[in-house]
């Protein structure tokens, strides 16, 4: 937002300083981002006098100027046209920089004449674009610097231009009333009063405004009138100053009045050639595949839905964001439609984001206006037309009504005290946000309607904060209220994330932090992609979706590092996936991904390829750092995203899910641009069971100083035995005495015959109170050869 120090005080009555002015804004929240003074790159620039001004004795186009300054005569060569005697000019004389031309004067010699400074014009001032001559002045005084003689004669010159960065929550301040209105309440001066009376209409409009029902709640009032006879041309000096100053090109006077209302109160107008309007106005949806040639001339294909302005002839404007060509007003226009309404800004931004044109207009109904200034917003327009343009008024046709905005709530003092740590009287309170237009009766505070951020009292506390200003705040140190060692700010579950994230790392995982959306295809391969978790409003078609898991932004993450080269990657990620859209239907996951080798190639062949026993072992261990206990399950039928026969879920009971671990399934990696394999793990905190005791120390570590003993088993069994059954029968041989069970042979073919397949398992046995005799082994390995038997039908091979 910019705009000039002269255009702020058409609204403020200040002697401020630009600078007092440019602090107050920042700590006011309107963060100043520049300031663009002229005065600052004019300052070395003086007025001189020529006294004499004769041919250059080898040059016909250049003429040698004797020209009177502050330090005596000084000869200057200049090739102006206009260059003569008795003329006042500005000077630069050696040393002084010129913005225009990037060039600091020195003395020179030129044709073999000596120069002692230059006579400027006023393009190489930046003034103006200007460049046919030296600037001629009608008076002022050798010596008089030239930026006093602009400040007195033509202020507008060096009329400073301040721009600030408007937050989201703050769309009166895009206009520069608002801005005012600001400073008024902090202090540095007095608002104005801006008012004008209503102009009574000398005949009934010509143009009728209607608004189709099923679209009232994107416009739900129009203002509209004619004004016919009006002499259109180029704006008054003043205006086409204003606009200039803050980037905008005067095009024509009728045009230029909207574009000063948008800036000058945040409210777009827009006018239409009245000749060129078909029969009445309406404004309604569009039914999609219309084209407009819209005032950028550029044309302009409607979507379905989205709010047009159409005449008889069909569509003449983009609602609220471009009018278009065929309307358009020009230098012969002689009767206008002027239009003030207000449109829904989340509509205006859906419309043009989908149409992909950037106005003035638009970004402010977006951001949102003033809907109870609608009405006074056609009767400035209309006094600045008559005023400037002449004409004669028509009485304003409205369609729908203006949307009731009101609300109020409690203004209790004592939570400045509270919320903020200030100590601020309740009737300065008060003072601030009257001045800031809140209707205050008792208690109870009346928020204005250019102020839709205002949604609690809370809101009131910010305000009467932010005016008093937050740097007022003092440090003060907090008495302690314990003594001894303090309670763990983080929670378990909190400590839990933390201990999973710095094991993952230790693992040699890199971290990654992926955006919580991702588009429907990828969310829809994880079980997701509803309706219950799309946004309303996405950042792009790519973010439409909550995640329904970690994995699909590792895997799009691990996409893009394959596509620069990197093929070996151990990605991991520990945040929130959404199963639905409500209060506590998401949860905390840690996820890993594998992809390629475990390291680069070498002479010893060490590096092979990642495979599920590598996730399984990571999976393990984060489970192991965040308290999981050592005895779990490992069971089948985790989610189809997984491979269907080479993952497991480790389970505490079929029910008790405490993460998954194995290879993603090829389906998903060819989706996702993957090249596999990929192994992955999730992994989730909350399922883990809590201690039972909260303490931090450790139980006292239980060894067993008798011998241990292991002895293995051959069973025969059906090839479709999957050896975890096999090795859950195992241990329950004998819990007590059973300390580990695991698979290390696997044969299948030779004299088993089709269909059979040996497993070999090597059993534990660890004694804790005597040691084991060989009746005592026999035993258990009879009862481990009896459960297996049972589990899987198979025998022990011999």
């Amino acid at each position: 937002m910019k705009f000039t120090l002269s255009w702020l005080k058409d609204h403020l009555d200040t002697t401020a300083s630009i600078d007092e002015i440019t602090y107050a804004l920042t700590d006011l929240g309107l963060e100043v981002e520049g300031v663009e003074n002229p005065a600052a790159k004019l300052a070395d620039f003086t007025l001189g006098y020529v006294q004499t001004a004769e041919k250059h004795p080898d040059a016909d186009r250049l003429n040698v100027c004797q020209v009177e300054t502050d330090e005596g005569v000084m000869q200057i060569i200049c090739g102006a046209p206009n260059a003569r005697a008795g003329i006042t000019v500005v000077v630069a004389k050696p040393g002084v920089y010129v913005p225009g031309i990037d060039t600091t004067i020195g003395v020179g010699k030129i044709r073999g004449v000596e120069s002692f400074g230059m006579m400027a014009s006023e393009r190489e001032m930046e003034l103006s674009e200007e460049h046919d001559g030296i600037i001629e002045l009608p008076s002022g005084k050798p010596g008089d610097r030239f930026i006093d003689w602009l400040a007195e004669n033509d202020p507008a010159k060096v009329d400073p231009v301040i721009e600030i960065a408007i937050t989201p929550n703050r769309p009166d301040a895009l206009g520069v009333r608002g801005i005012a209105r600001d400073l008024a309440a902090r202090g540095l001066g007095k608002l104005k009063p801006r008012d004008c009376d209503a102009v009574e209409g000398s005949f009934a409009s010509p143009i009728g405004v209607s608004i189709d029902e099923d679209t009232l709640d994107g416009c739900p009032v129009f203002y509209g009138r004619v004004i016919r006879g009006v002499k259109n041309g180029p704006s008054p000096q003043w205006l086409q100053d204003c606009l200039r100053a803050i980037g905008l090109r005067p095009i024509s006077f009728l045009v230029d009045v909207t574009n000063f209302f948008t800036f000058d109160r945040n409210r777009p107008l827009h006018v239409f050639d009245a000749d060129k309007v078909k029969g009445n106005l309406r404004v309604h949806r569009a039914k999609g595949g219309e084209e407009i040639a819209a005032l950028d001339e550029k044309t302009y294909t409607l979507q379905a839905g989205q709010m047009v302005i159409s005449d008889d002839s069909g569509v003449e404007s983009i609602a609220g964001i471009m009018g278009g060509e065929a309307t358009g007003v020009t230098e012969d226009t002689v009767n206008v439609f002027v239009e003030s309404a207000y449109w829904d800004p989340v509509q205006i931004a859906y419309a043009g984001r989908a149409l992909k044109i950037n106005s003035d207009a638009r970004y402010r109904f977006e951001r949102g206006v003033d809907p109870a200034w609608t009405p006074y917003g056609i009767e400035h327009a209309t006094r600045m037309i008559l005023d400037h343009a002449g004409g004669e008024p028509s009485e304003v046709v409205v369609a729908g009504q203006v949307p009731d905005t009101r609300r109020a709530y409690k203004l209790d003092a004592a939570k400045v005290q509270s919320l903020v740590g200030m100590t601020i009287p309740e009737s300065d309170q008060r003072q601030t946000l009257t001045a800031l237009g809140f209707q205050l009766d008792g208690d109870m505070a009346q928020v204005p309607s250019w102020r839709p951020d205002v949604q609690g009292e809370a809101d009131l506390v910010e305000e009467v904060a932010r005016i008093a200003s937050l740097t007022q705040l003092q440090g003060k140190p907090l008495p302690r209220l314990t003594t001894g060692v303090p309670r763990p700010v983080l929670s378990p579950m909190q400590r839990r994330v933390v201990t999973a994230r710095r094991t993952a790392a230790a693992l040699g995982y890199n971290e990654c932090v992926t955006y919580s959306f991702i588009d429907q295809a990828s969310a829809a391969l994880f079980g997701g992609g509803t309706d219950e978790t799309r946004l309303e409003n996405p950042i792009s078609s790519d973010m439409s979706h909550m995640r329904p898991d970690l994995l699909p932004g590792l895997l799009q993450a691990a996409a893009r590092n394959q596509a620069r080269g990197f093929a070996d990657m151990a990605l991991f990620e520990v945040g929130p996936a959404f199963s639905g859209g409500e209060p506590g239907e998401e949860q905390i996951m840690v996820s890993g991904l594998l992809v390629g080798r475990t390291g680069p190639r070498d002479v010893h062949g060490a590096a092979r390829a990642v495979d599920v026993f590598d996730a399984k072992a990571d999976a393990e261990a984060v489970l192991s750092a965040i308290g999981a206990p050592a005895k779990v399950q490992i069971l089948r039928g985790a989610a189809e995203w997984w491979h269907p026969g080479r993952h497991g879920k480790i389970c505490l009971g079929p029910k008790k899910v405490l993460g998954v671990f194995g290879e993603v399934h090829p389906r998903v990696l060819a989706a996702m641009d993957v090249k596999g394999p990929a192994m992955a793990f999730t992994i989730y905190p909350a399922e883990v069971p809590m201690p039972r005791k909260s303490g931090a120390t450790r139980p006292a570590l239980q060894i067993s100083d008798l011998q241990a003993v292991e002895r293995d088993f051959a069973f025969v069994v059906d090839a479709d035995v999957e050896a975890l059954t096999l090795v859950n029968a195992a241990k329950g041989a004998d819990k007590s005495l059973i300390d580990d069970v695991r698979v290390f042979d696997e044969f299948i073919g030779g004299s088993l015959g089709e269909g059979k397949k040996s497993l070999a398992i090597t059993v534990r046995l660890q004694p804790s109170d005597k040691t084991l005799k060989d009746a005592d082994i026999e035993a258990v390995g009879a009862k481990v050869v009896e459960k297996v038997t049972k589990a899987t039908g198979g025998v022990l091979r011999g």
